[in-house]
């Protein structure tokens, strides 16, 4: 078990959602950021040029980790069709072959820092996130699955699966200057077989059983797909905002984690 120490797809992402990307999925992945070069756990689609540097003055363990900046109007994409705010983001995606398949569990480690002096503000901040894909784009609601958000001083962990989002959980501690160490279980079910598992430090803090999938109600096929993105994605504003983030993990649930 992983512990912590401290809108659309274009047709090679459909291509890719078969055999390679099952392969894929199913392998251990990880990346500590200590290399000249981004890895190529990664896509680049989601930051502008510059918005990701290596760099090893804020590390949460060896020599590296990564700088995450957005500046107003990057990655900007016009005004949200479901939620009607302009966003920008510069966000760490997963590549496209090692995403996850309904039914199936994994998880996720990532470490994450936020300055001193990092803005606390009520505009909407999403730290990381696993969406569904709308293949067909039809989706009615395009939120994320699970998230992990901070908003006006409160970090939370929230859940949509209809259009009602749920906070499973939320804190006002004080959380920035400090390396914060996440662990996710996370099982992509759209009937009570879901399950989203979540360590803050070492200490459990979440552990909701149900529904964890958009349903066909929604736009969303069976048999669907789930992506990670770890970044900075808000609506839009004028002042830059950065993060740093360090150590990510993702490998397949045990059956005994599954659970």
């Amino acid at each position: 078990m992983i512990r912590p120490t401290g809108r659309s797809i274009p047709l090679l992402v459909a291509l890719l959602m078969g055999s390679t990307a099952q392969a894929a999925s199913n392998r251990e992945v990880y990346d500590d950021f200590e290399g000249s070069t981004l890895s190529k756990v990664w896509d680049t689609e989601r930051f502008a040029p510059g918005s990701v540097e290596l760099q090893s003055i804020v590390t949460r363990v060896g020599r590296g980790a990564a700088k995450v900046t957005v500046h107003q109007g990057d990655k900007y994409e016009g005004i949200d069709p479901l939620q009607s705010k302009e966003t920008e983001r510069a966000e760490l995606m997963e590549r496209k072959d090692l995403v996850a398949r309904e039914e199936d569990g994994f998880a996720y480690a990532f470490s994450l820092f936020l300055p001193k002096d990092f803005q606390v503000v009520p505009t909407r901040l999403v730290l990381a996130q696993w969406k569904q894909y709308d293949v067909k784009r039809t989706a009615l609601v395009d939120n994320p699955v699970v998230a992990l958000r901070y908003v006006g001083g409160e970090l939370s962990v929230t859940l949509q699966t209809s259009r009602k989002q749920q906070t499973l959980f939320r804190t006002n501690e004080e959380i920035r200057g400090r390396w914060l160490d996440f662990v996710f279980h996370l099982k992509y079910v759209r009937s009570d077989g879901g399950l989203v598992r979540v360590w803050l430090n070492g200490k459990q803090v979440c552990d909701f059983h149900g529904t964890t999938a958009y349903t066909e109600e929604f736009g969303y096929p069976k048999n669907g797909w789930f992506y990670f993105k770890m970044g900075l994605y808000r609506d839009r504003m004028a002042e830059p905002m950065n993060a740093f983030f360090d150590e990510y993990r993702k490998r397949p649930l045990t059956e005994e984690e599954s659970k």
